[in-house]
C-alpha cells in the first residue's frame, strides 16, 4: 500500500503513540490525526488496559483503523517515530525494541534515575532519541530565558527558588521541568545542581544557605503545570513563570519534535535542537 502523502507530496511521517488511552496519549492521537503531514501508525497501552483492541480514535468517534495494543512489535510496525509519555520502566522497554528497528523515540516521560538516563544515551547510539522533561515550546523558551537571567544575576546575591504545581495524580516531585530549570540555572552559573539543590525544609532550618537553589512542590486538583522561578535580591525580585492551561502545548511541541527526529539517523537530542536555541 502506498503511504499517504503530505500537502507537499512527501510521504507522511508515521507516528506511534504509547499510553494511547491516557489523557496525554489521547491528545497526541487527536493532534496527529489533524496534522496533514503525519499519520497514526500505532497505539500502545499496558496489558490489561480496558481499551486494548478498540480503535485508537474511538474517543473522537473516528475509525482510524489503528487498534490499541499491548504488543510492542505490532504497535511499532511501520512507525518512523514513537512518542512516549508513560513511566520510566515502560519507556525503556519501548526504547529497546525501537532502537533495534531504527524507530526514533520522542520521550516526554519524567522521573528517570541517573542509571536509566545512561541507558537512554546508549540506545541513542542506535536510533534517534529526543529526551525532554517538557515538550512545550513555551517552556523551552522559558529555559532559555532562565539561562540568560542566571548568567546576568550570578553576582549580586540573588537567591533562587523554584516553585511548581501539578495535578493530584502526578507521582514524582519535583517535576522534571522544575529539575531541568534548576539544571539550566546551575549550569549557566558554572555549577552543578546536585551541589546546590535544597528539596526539603521543615522545622528549625536555620538561615538560608547562600547560593542554594530551593524547590517547592504543590499537588492538587487538575493543575496541568505551573512553574515559577524567583530570583530574590536586595530591594527587588524577578519572577519568570510559565503556566499551562491545557496539554495542547505539550502535544504540539511533541509533534514538532517528531518531525525533527524523523530526519535524524541516531543521536540524543532535546527541544533546544528542535527550536534552534543552542
Amino acid at each position: 500500500m502506498t503511504a499517504p502523502l503530505s500537502p507537499d507530496n512527501s510521504p507522511r511521517i508515521a507516528v506511534a503513540i504509547a499510553g494511547a488511552s491516557g489523557r496525554m496519549g489521547r491528545m497526541l492521537i487527536e493532534a496527529v490525526l489533524t496534522s496533514p503531514d503525519l499519520q497514526l501508525s500505532g497505539a500502545l497501552d499496558a496489558p490489561g488496559n480496558p481499551s486494548l483492541g478498540t480503535d485508537a480514535g474511538a474517543f473522537l468517534g473516528r475509525n482510524t483503523g489503528v487498534q490499541i495494543t499491548a504488543d510492542l512489535a505490532q504497535g511499532l510496525q511501520g512507525a518512523d517515530v514513537l512518542i512516549d509519555f508513560t513511566r520510566p520502566e515502560g519507556t525503556l522497554a519501548h526504547l529497546a525494541l525501537a532502537a533495534e528497528r531504527g524507530v526514533g523515540v520522542v520521550i516526554g516521560t519524567t522521573g528517570f534515575s541517573d542509571a536509566q538516563k545512561v541507558q537512554i544515551r546508549q540506545f541513542a547510539d542506535k536510533t534517534a532519541v529526543l529526551l525532554s522533561p517538557n515538550m512545550s515550546v513555551g517552556v523551552n523558551v522559558t529555559f532559555k530565558l532562565l539561562e540568560m537571567a542566571a548568567k546576568a544575576l550570578q553576582e549580586g546575591g540573588y537567591d533562587i527558588e523554584i516553585v511548581e504545581a501539578h495535578h493530584k495524580h502526578k507521582v514524582d516531585a519535583p517535576s522534571g521541568t522544575a529539575l531541568k530549570m534548576g539544571e539550566v540555572i546551575a549550569e549557566a552559573q558554572g555549577t552543578q545542581l546536585a551541589d546546590r539543590a535544597v528539596y526539603e525544609r521543615f522545622g528549625h532550618t536555620g538561615a538560608r544557605v547562600a547560593n542554594s537553589i530551593g524547590f517547592a512542590s504543590m499537588r492538587g486538583g487538575d493543575i496541568v503545570g505551573d512553574h515559577t522561578v524567583l530570583f530574590a535580591g536586595d530591594g527587588e525580585r524577578i519572577e519568570i513563570s510559565h503556566k499551562s492551561s491545557s496539554r495542547a502545548g505539550y502535544a504540539n511541541g511533541s509533534l514538532r519534535a517528531a518531525r525533527y527526529l524523523a530526519r535524524q539517523k541516531a543521536g540524543l537530542f532535546d527541544m533546544y535542537d528542535v527550536l534552534g536555541l543552542k
